[in-house]
C-alpha cells in the first residue's frame, strides 16, 4: 500500500520504535514508580527520560511541567477545561479542530464561558492583530492550531505570542495553548521563545509514537485545575490528589509505559535524523504532489503554493466527484490510503467552500518516496479517465 495519509497517524515507525516498545513489554514493564523493586524503578527513570527528552525537544526548561497524556484530544480538554472558568473569554479560530472547537463549544453551550472564533486571511493565516483586537477584559484563552489539519498552513506563532503576552483591553494577559497535531517532530517549536503557555501535542503523528501517547506542555503562568484524579505513587495517606506537584499534578494513574518508551524511541529518531532533514524530505514530496496535481483538468487545490509556509496535508476537490467515493476508488482499485470528508474540521471547511463534503487529503510523511506521489498522480489521472469514459 501507498500509505498518504500521516496527518491522521504516521505509517510505518521507525524500526527502532517496534524494537523497543516488544523489549520493554518482555522485559521491563513493571509498574512505574509504585514500587521500590528494580523493574519498577528502571520502568520509572524510562519515562523519567522520555519527560526530559520531549521537554528539550520543545524548548521547555523544566521537564516535570511537561505530562504525558492519552492523545492531543486528551491534552486540548486538559487545558482548556483546566483553564476556563465560569465568566472567562476564550478565543479561538475557524481553522480548528473539533478537539478544540467541541470542548469550546461545549461550554459556551452551558453559559459557562464567552468565546470568540477569528477567521483568517483569504490565504489561510490568521492576522495576529486580530488576535489582539479581539481580547477583552475577562479574556483567559488563546487557542490555535500551528497548522491546518486540512490545508496545512503555519500560523505565525511566535507573532501571535508575543501579542497575547502583551495583551489587549485593560492590559488583560491571557494564556496562549497551541495544538501541535500537525507540526510537534516536523516544524521546530521552541516553547520559551514562541511565548506557548500550553502545548498540546500528539504523540502517533511526526513523533514517530503509537496510538495512545501524547503530552502538554504547562508553562509557569498557567494554572490548570485537575479534572483527572487517582494514584500517583506517592502522599498515599492523603484524601486529595497533589495538584500543587507537577507532573502528577495532571498525572493520575498508571501511565501507558510502552508507550511513553516508543515515543522517546521515536523522537530519538528525529533528532538522530535531523528534524531539518525530515522537514525538506517532506516538503520535496509536497511540492511535487502540488504541481503534478494542479496539471490535472477539474482538479482543485487548496492551501500554499508556497511549500515553506505549510507542513504535509494536501487538499483537493474534483468538480462532480464525492470526495468519499474517490478515496474508496484509490483504496480498493490502487492501494492508495487518503482521507476524504471534513477531517474533524467542519469550520474549516465552510471557510474554504468545501462544506458538506469536504475534501481528498493527501498527507505524505517521511517514509513516503517521489515513485509513491508519482503512483498516487498516476492513480487520479486514470480514475477520472475511467469517470469520464
Amino acid at each position: 500500500m501507498v500509505y498518504l495519509d500521516n496527518a491522521a497517524t504516521s505509517f510505518p515507525k521507525p524500526k527502532r520504535v517496534y524494537e523497543r516498545m516488544d523489549r520493554f513489554l518482555r522485559e521491563e514493564a513493571a509498574n512505574p514508580g509504585r514500587s521500590g523493586h528494580r523493574l519498577s524503578v528502571a520502568a520509572e527513570g524510562q519515562i523519567v527520560q522520555a519527560r526530559s527528552l520531549l521537554a528539550k525537544f520543545f524548548g521547555a526548561k523544566n521537564p516535570e511541567r511537561l505530562i504525558f497524556t492519552l492523545n492531543c484530544t486528551d491534552s486540548l480538554n486538559i487545558a482548556i477545561k483546566g483553564i476556563l472558568q465560569e465568566g472567562d473569554h476564550a478565543i479561538t479560530t475557524v481553522l480548528e479542530h473539533n478537539s478544540v472547537l467541541r470542548p469550546l463549544n461545549a461550554l459556551e453551550s452551558i453559559g459557562k464561558i464567552k468565546l470568540t472564533k477569528l477567521k483568517p486571511a483569504s490565504h489561510g493565516v490568521i492576522d495576529p492583530q486580530d488576535i489582539k483586537k479581539a481580547i477583552q477584559k475577562n479574556t483567559k484563552l488563546v487557542v490555535i492550531t500551528h497548522a491546518s489539519n486540512v490545508v496545512g498552513v503555519i500560523q505565525p506563532i511566535r507573532e501571535i505570542g508575543r501579542v497575547v503576552r502583551e495583551g489587549g483591553v485593560d492590559r488583560a494577559r491571557p494564556l496562549l495553548l497551541v495544538d501541535a497535531a500537525q507540526t510537534a517532530g516536523v516544524i521546530p517549536i521552541d516553547v520559551e521563545g514562541d511565548l506557548i503557555d500550553l502545548l498540546a501535542f500528539p504523540g502517533h503523528k511526526s513523533l514517530y509514537g503509537p496510538p495512545g501517547t501524547g503530552g502538554l506542555y504547562v508553562g509557569e503562568r498557567a494554572k490548570v485545575i485537575p479534572w483527572r484524579e487517582g494514584g500517583t505513587g506517592f502522599r498515599s495517606e492523603s484524601q486529595f490528589h497533589p495538584a500543587d506537584t507537577f507532573p502528577f499534578a495532571l498525572e493520575g494513574g498508571t501511565p501507558n509505559s510502552v508507550g511513553i518508551v516508543g515515543l522517546k524511541e521515536g523522537v530519538s529518531f528525529i533528532l538522530e535524523t535531523g528534524i531539518e532533514n525530515i522537514q525538506a524530505h517532506e516538503r520535496s514530496l509536497v511540492q511535487r504532489l502540488r504541481e503534478e496535481l494542479k496539471q490535472i483538468p477539474n482538479v482543485q487545490l487548496y492551501g500554499l503554493e508556497d511549500v515553506t509556509k505549510t507542513v504535509a496535508p494536501v487538499s483537493i476537490t474534483i468538480d462532480g466527484v464525492e470526495p468519499q467515493e474517490f478515496s474508496i476508488l484509490l483504496d480498493q482499485s490502487f492501494q492508495i490510503a487518503v482521507r476524504a470528508g471534513l477531517h474533524c474540521a467542519p469550520l474549516m471547511h465552510g471557510f474554504l467552500g468545501t462544506a458538506p463534503q469536504g475534501t481528498i487529503r493527501f498527507s505524505p510523511g517521511y517514509f513516503n518516496t517521489l515513485d509513491e506521489i508519482g503512483q498516487a498522480v498516476s492513480a487520479v489521472r486514470e480514475i477520472l479517465s475511467e469517470l469520464k469514459k
